[in-house]
């Protein structure tokens, strides 16, 4: 270690309080940078655990492929586990009671399929030959049919079919069951008699929906049985989940004849292997969001270094006068830095790593109680992960002192014993209007001069602010467009349980409304009536041209669909205040009014999300509904309130907007209408399975559409999704609180001399708390000045990086902006209220004494 190393460890040692300073800012950075690929590589793997515990382990689908297709996929390089399966079709269940779901749905799979798909024996053992199967434990208490471990069945096993539209030849296990009338509309056709035995039971497969129309039933297929007139589907899990899934599926499928192929997207989307505009979006988005939290820790940890070689001034001033090269003074600083990375790395990451763990445990006990999510979040640290942070780490700490280490390299001899280096005065340099002094006295003229002459540590501070402000405002306004986009990308659903009628009456009845809502279980319930006969005219010229729907005009105008829903009064109370308005308007069939729910949400081609307005109704105007069958107006609503929120059982999707009235207007409406209205009724329940079953127990006609699984699923994402970002948005708060205070504490600190001079000439110490809060005021402006415009221009790189893979509305974050703004002048007033105390505190003889400015 050669003499400079050596005065820079002990000039380290010698300021204790400045060191511990710059190291914990360095530690917080570190931390920060830690939490942040710690949490985002913890999220990541919980998703992944996740959807496999959902959905199963399989990465690429490859459809109906025969036997020679088959040998060439398992001998694949990029083939780790094969899964071979088969769906062998459906078949009547005998005695079943239950008129929603009459059959068994037959599928196949071989042993590395019942170890990769989420199947859970509760007695007996898998199938291990074709001829053996194993059934839904649901199947005794739901369809009221009871079998044994050995038993046999014969079954007539086929494809669905409805009669009525034999079209439609896609009717799988996803497709609920087609009535007529209260009855079934569906056939078997394409039959084969098959006989299994029963070797044991399963608990009902979370990939079955609960509207299907098949209790789930498997048996065995291997590859060993396929043959020459026979084909399977081929799942595999690859050995590497990479960016080349989908080029390489497609070159595979293509070169062995495969007709079609499909990706578990669901969960590659968590390996960051995406498609399309999702992979533009999130790469964007990543490079985004490591700058944001890189010229955030530059900010913090260049300020510190450049604090203390101001502070080191004299000293680095001595070393010239000695005959220190500029080399030697510029590796001072780099010196400096390293002795300081060397001890703040190593504890930064620690105490990222220990507050994730903590934030982890307590998570988890509330993920579990909220949305009932089967894995744990358990933290992931990998060598990548840590070579990352260190990496990032060590080159902002490189970036951190490269301008204090050049500014030291230039410090003379001269200059540091005349202390001229930050303070170069001339009279235009610290010049102020006159109008200062006489609006805000003199104070205030005292405090802008003192910025003007301390122009460095003056921009440093604004700098620091600006950095803050950005680095707030971006994670907040990145944070409300992910829970934007993932609403938006899921169907909204907000309910568990759809209740429908069958048969020639599409009307539920009151007493049938209330024995089903009396049952055990249920929390809250919504009636509502719809008409779907009606649409409107929208003049093209009067919708924006970034909002133009993806079907061609007519004659100069768009058509759009408009869906009639009548609320019971009390829903309806609460919901025309919820989108305030007054319930009393909407009453009046004389005068028939309505609330605008203006929005539409679908895909375009290239799979991109759009959400926009749809007809682009105001309140007050008059809606012109038009009837389907005639082309002619039906009749003219006025629109008490337009809004973009759904009352509960009505759901965004498609091409057509919903109009909300009351139960008097509907019936209005409808008087004339050929078109049937329709009524349906949306339950919560503690218990949705149970109350399920209860519905269809009552043999009413009824079909149930029971969602809970998707609204589950839904909000597991959205719940998970913000403890990631809100826990960001904590890091950077934190990390911007602690740079102002660092800043400017400091900074003040620094102008001890500065303030016993003032005081020594007469200042008072209400004249100098009144020079303080004038100083902050104008940092505040200065940097909301700089800091809110730069934010902008984020937030628009941000909004346009979502919108590769989303189509919605800018949001500008009002919210977010007024709390910026107000925490700007509260943290630099507390900073500047705490320094100046230890300031007022110091001795003036001895502050005039000091040597450092």
């Amino acid at each position: 270690m050669n003499i400079i190393h050596k005065l820079t460890l002990r000039h380290l040692m010698q300021n204790k309080k400045q060191t511990l300073v710059t190291i914990i800012g360095v530690m917080i950075s570190v931390a920060m940078v830690t939490a942040v690929i710690t949490l985002g590589s913890s999220f990541l793997a919980l998703m992944q655990k996740q959807t496999i515990q959902e959905y199963g382990e399989w990465h690429v689908l490859y459809q109906n492929v025969n036997k020679d297709q088959l040998e060439a996929i398992k001998q694949d390089a990029a083939t780790q586990q094969l899964i071979t399966s088969k769906e062998r079709g459906f078949a009547l269940l005998p005695g079943s009671q239950n008129i929603n779901k009459p059959y068994l749905f037959i599928k196949a799979f071989n042993t590395q399929g019942f170890n990769n798909f989420p199947i859970a024996l509760s007695e007996g053992r898998l199938p291990q030959q074709a001829n053996e199967i194993v059934l839904s434990e649901a199947i005794a208490p739901n369809a009221k049919v009871t079998y044994r471990i050995g038993d046999r069945l014969t079954l007539d096993v086929g494809q669905r079919s409805n009669p009525a539209n034999p079209g439609n030849t896609d009717l799988n296990q996803n497709e609920p069951l087609r009535f007529i009338n209260g009855a079934s509309a569906e056939t078997l056709i394409h039959t084969t008699t098959e006989t299994y035995t029963v070797v044991g039971f399963i608990k009902r497969p979370s990939w079955e929906q609960t509207w299907a129309p098949g209790y789930t039933a498997l048996t065995y297929v291997d590859e060993n049985m396929v043959d020459t007139n026979s084909t399977v589907d081929a799942s595999v899990v690859l050995k590497k989940v990479d960016g080349t899934v989908f080029a390489h599926a497609n070159d595979l499928s293509t070169k062995n004849n495969i007709s079609s192929y499909k990706t578990n997207e669901s969960l590659l989307r968590y390996y960051g292997v995406m498609d399309g505009g999702l992979d533009k979006t999130y790469s964007s988005l990543f490079v985004i969001v490591v700058l944001v939290i890189v010229i955030g820790s530059i900010s913090l940890i260049y300020n510190a270094f450049a604090i203390s070689v101001s502070e080191r001034s004299r000293y680095l001033g001595m070393l010239s006068s000695v005959g220190a090269t500029r080399r030697q003074k510029r590796n001072s600083v780099f010196f400096e830095g390293a002795v300081i990375g060397v001890i703040s790395i190593p504890l930064g990451v620690i105490c990222g790593m220990i507050g994730i763990g903590i934030t982890f445990r307590f998570i988890n006990s509330m993920l579990e109680a909220a949305i009932g999510i089967t894995e744990k979040l358990t933290m992931v640290v990998t060598p990548s992960a840590l070579a990352m942070t260190c990496l990032i780490s060590i080159v902002t700490i490189f970036i951190s002192t490269y301008l204090p280490a050049q500014k030291a390299s230039k410090i003379s001899a001269i200059d540091a014993i005349r202390q001229t280096m930050d303070i170069k005065l001339t009279g235009k340099t610290v010049k102020t209007s006159k109008l200062v002094q006489r609006l805000f006295g003199i104070e205030a003229e005292f405090g802008l001069k003192n910025l003007k002459r301390n122009k460095r540590r003056y921009h440093a501070t604004v700098f620091s602010l600006v950095t803050s402000i950005v680095l707030f405002l971006s994670v907040s306004f990145f944070t409300s467009n992910l829970q934007k986009s993932l609403s938006v990308s899921q169907k909204g659903y907000n309910y568990d349980i759809g209740v429908f009628k069958n048969g020639e009456v599409t009307t539920i009845d009151e007493h049938l409304v209330k024995s089903i809502v009396s049952l055990e279980g249920v929390t809250e319930y919504s009636l509502i009536k719809r008409w779907f006969g009606v649409f409107t005219w929208v003049a093209e010229k009067s919708v924006p041209e970034g909002e133009k729907p993806p079907w061609d005009p007519d004659q100069g105008r768009y058509k759009y669909y408009i869906q009639v829903s009548a609320l019971s009064e009390d829903k309806l109370k609460a919901y025309a205040q919820k989108v305030g308005t007054e319930y009393a308007k909407l009453t009046n069939p004389a005068h028939p009014t309505g609330i605008l729910i203006d929005v539409i949400t679908y895909k375009d081609e290239k799979k991109k999300i759009i959400e926009t307005r749809g007809i682009h109704g105001r309140a007050g105007e008059m809606l012109d509904l038009v009837s389907t069958d005639s082309n002619e107006s039906v009749s003219k609503v006025e629109l008490a309130a337009v809004t973009d929120q759904f009352p509960m059982g009505l759901v965004q999707g498609g091409f057509e907007v919903h109009l909300v009235v009351s139960e008097p207007v509907f019936d209005q409406l409808t008087k004339k209408s050929k078109d049937k209205a329709y009524s349906s009724l949306y339950l919560n329940s503690k218990d949705p399975l149970k109350t399920q079953q209860d519905i269809e127990e009552m043999k009413k006609e009824l079909e149930v559409s029971n969602l809970f699984q998707i609204r589950q699923r839904s909000e597991q994402k959205i719940l998970l999704l913000s403890v990631f970002v809100y826990g960001f948005v904590a890091l950077i708060t934190a990390l911007s609180m602690a740079n102002i205070l660092n800043t400017i504490s400091t900074s003040i600190a620094l102008r001890k001399r500065e303030f016993a001079m003032l005081r020594s000439v007469g200042m008072t110490p209400k004249s100098f708390n009144k020079m303080i809060n004038y100083e902050s005021i104008f940092y505040g402006i200065k940097a909301l000045t700089y800091g809110l415009p730069i934010s902008a221009v984020i937030m628009v790189l941000i909004y346009r990086a979502f919108s590769y893979s989303f189509s919605y509305g800018f949001m500008v974050p009002w919210t977010s902006i007024l709390y910026v703004i107000a925490a700007v002048f509260v943290i630099v007033s507390l900073s500047m209220y705490y320094a100046s105390i230890r300031v007022k505190k110091a001795n003036i003889i001895d502050a005039l004494k000091q040597e450092n400015l």
